[in-house]
């Protein structure tokens, strides 16, 4: 065999690992956990943990989500936080998103919209009151739990130019801590100028596909080299945190970063 027929082997069966890899990826769901210390805690949080989901985007893991759940049901959580893409405007069948929601079970969940359920109508919407999940566009509610409360705020989607925080935190009524959802990290800048206490968001996949020594290139909405990718960010008395989401855009590869879901537990400031 030439050499450059050897050389052309071994690229080509590089390449093919690469794929492999890539696809596995996609398919191998990671549970990452938070500790997130916040501010005058009422002590009945103290250790509540929030399921935080984001971008399915009508992926399936078996019959009925039964990757899933199989999970999920090794988890423990007091609230869920769904912020936003579990539809997909390519795939407008929305099995996939309703199964995963059933899964949850007696969990209060909580929805704000994503860039793609901007698109898929008011179909999906309807599905989400039937499944009896708290839709937060751009508002607030008190959530309870043992006899004390913090603030649930959520915004429409950031990426689409539809979030409207100062109309959501005008139903916040007192100082107790205050968690906002929302799809797109873009809300950062808004979020520590209202010195929200802790935001949970998705959108960007964690890259999806990070290259060795350049990382991620371009995010939409943040454009090329993004500051807002993966993981947990801190200014003032705010935290961020982007979770990468269980599915993906277009194709279901992944490079360097996993499918997760993430749990955050809440502790006091001590």
């Amino acid at each position: 065999m030439s050499r450059k027929r050897l050389v052309m082997l071994f690229f080509g069966l590089g390449l093919a690992i690469l794929l492999i890899t890539m696809v596995t990826k996609a398919h191998v769901v990671t549970v990452k956990h938070y500790e997130v210390a916040i501010e005058e805690l009422p002590p009945a949080f103290d250790g509540l943990r929030i399921l935080h989901v984001t971008d399915l985007h009508s992926k399936k893991y078996g019959d009925k989500q039964k990757g899933l759940a199989e999970l999920l049901d090794k988890e423990e959580y007091d609230l869920v936080a769904v912020t936003g893409d579990i539809v997909d405007m390519r795939n407008r069948s929305l099995e996939p998103a309703t199964k995963f929601i059933e899964l949850l079970g007696d969990k209060p969940v909580f929805f704000v919209p994503g860039n793609h359920e901007v698109k898929t109508g008011i179909e999906f919407r309807t599905k989400l009151d039937e499944l009896e999940v708290t839709r937060l566009e751009n508002r607030a509610l008190k959530f309870q739990y043992g006899g004390q409360h913090i603030w649930l705020v959520g915004v429409n989607d950031p990426h689409e130019d539809r979030d409207k925080l100062a109309n959501a935190l005008s139903e916040v009524i007192d100082g107790s801590p205050r968690v906002l959802l929302a799809h797109s990290p873009t809300i950062f800048e808004q979020a520590v100028k209202q010195e929200i206490d802790l935001v949970l968001v998705g959108h960007t996949h964690g890259g999806q596909i990070r290259l060795p020594f350049l990382g991620v290139l371009f995010i939409s909405g943040q454009g090329l080299f993004p500051r807002y990718v993966y993981g947990e960010y801190m200014e003032g008395k705010t935290t961020m945190i982007v979770n990468s989401g269980i599915g993906e855009t277009v194709f279901n590869i992944r490079l360097k970063t996993n499918p997760e879901i993430v749990i955050v537990t809440l502790r006091p400031i001590s």
